[in-house]
């Protein structure tokens, strides 16, 4: 990490950024293609020193070398843990094993978690904590705070009263490497709709919590501190955890074996345009389902367009329609168009998820094409293209 991307995640001289930045990692947690991403730490430096979280295994070594020259030759008193899974939590039993003095402070579940992770016992060594609890440093007071499921079950943010610092877990975090220095909302929406999004209630629930406090700094498990834009950024975390499409426009992923679903998907987009709608089109044979993923949350009108194949919903359609079950999407007016070119049955399957979903409207007409656009299909095309519109 270089010096002035170290001064950005600074928070001030007591509290010290030590998370590592990796810049090669291609696929986040075997899934997520990135370009890159942080896992930020950091030591609070006090009468008593606390460190927040660890990093992954591939920032071991980075990390303990960043945590060495914040320390030098002082002791940390606390490790506090908000979030159990391994990309923060990899370090915990190398860091005390270092330091044997040092307390392990988290939720009742991080406790239990820490057994099934590590090979150590360190219960002797661990302290639960519950809402509202406080942790005295000296001049610096921990106050923690429960978010269970944002997005695991232990998980806890800790505020820190006299600098105003929300350390928030993942939430407010983003994909990408902080070298990359991109726009923080693109990669935020990537990361909060696939990892976090199925917990819009949960997250609710903390942000009322979070609407208490006065914050001057959220600093994320990933991605960059923010200082100047909190107020925008909670707004936007409010929309996007109540299932309220931040973007008008009508987002149409097709799936086509051959090419004809997506000429006639290519050519209705045209007709749609051509009415003023905006609109977003995305080959789900080329790019990846989570991709395709946070455009369905974006976007307030979807149109599902797929194939038939072995008389089932082509597989990248099932793929991303199966994402979309289990992210509990929800409120948003939906489209669907089919091709078959002997026993169409992709509308068929696409209904029986679609309707297994929250407060989905599906619209009529469902357009089915044999092999290729004809037209005889435009005034069916024509008719979904008034029932999509604002």
């Amino acid at each position: 990490m270089t010096e002035k991307e170290r001064e950005g995640m600074k928070i001030s001289d007591s509290i010290r950024y030590v998370g590592f930045d990796d810049t090669e990692l291609e696929i986040f947690e075997s899934q997520y293609p990135t370009e890159g991403i942080s896992y930020n730490s950091y030591v609070i430096l006090d009468d008593k020193i606390a460190i927040m979280d660890t990093v992954d295994a591939r920032g071991t070594d980075a990390y303990f070398a960043n945590l060495k020259e914040a320390l030098g030759d002082k002791k940390p008193s606390y490790l506090i843990i908000q979030h159990m899974e391994p990309d923060h939590a990899a370090n915990i039993e190398k860091l005390a094993q270092l330091y044997p003095d040092m307390e392990l402070i988290g939720s009742g579940t991080v406790g239990k978690l820490i057994s099934q992770f590590f090979m150590s016992d360190m219960q002797d060594r661990f302290k639960a904590v519950k809402e509202n609890d406080t942790l005295s440093l000296g001049s610096h007071t921990l106050r923690f705070i429960m978010a269970p499921m944002v997005h695991w079950p232990e998980v806890m943010v800790t505020y820190e009263e006299s600098e105003k610092v929300l350390f928030s877990a993942d939430a407010f975090g983003t994909f990408g490497a902080l070298e990359n220095d991109e726009e923080w909302i693109a990669d935020a929406s990537h990361y909060y709709f696939n990892i976090v999004g199925k917990y819009g209630a949960q997250v609710q629930a903390l942000l009322k919590k979070a609407s208490g406090l006065d914050i001057a700094f959220i600093a994320p498990l990933h991605g960059p501190v923010h200082k100047d834009d909190i107020e925008f950024v909670v707004k936007t975390y409010d929309k996007w955890s109540s299932y309220e499409a931040p973007n008008e426009g009508i987002f149409i992923p097709y799936a086509s074996i051959h090419g004809n679903t997506k000429k006639a998907v290519l050519q209705f987009a045209k007709e749609l345009e051509d009415m003023g709608e905006n609109v977003i089109t995305m080959d789900l044979t080329r790019e990846d389902v989570s991709e395709a993923v946070e455009q369905c949350f974006l976007y307030d009108r979807i149109i599902f367009a797929s194939a038939t194949y072995d008389l089932e919903i082509f597989p990248p359609m099932n793929d991303l329609l199966h994402h979309l079950k289990i992210k509990n999407y929800q409120n948003r007016k939906v489209g669907i168009i089919e091709n078959g070119s002997w026993s169409p049955q992709a509308a068929k399957k696409m209904r029986e998820y679609l309707e297994g979903m929250k407060n989905i409207e599906i619209v009529e007409p469902v357009i089915t094409i044999r092999s290729t656009r004809k037209p005889e299909n435009d005034a069916g095309f024509k008719a979904l293209a008034e029932a999509m519109r604002k």
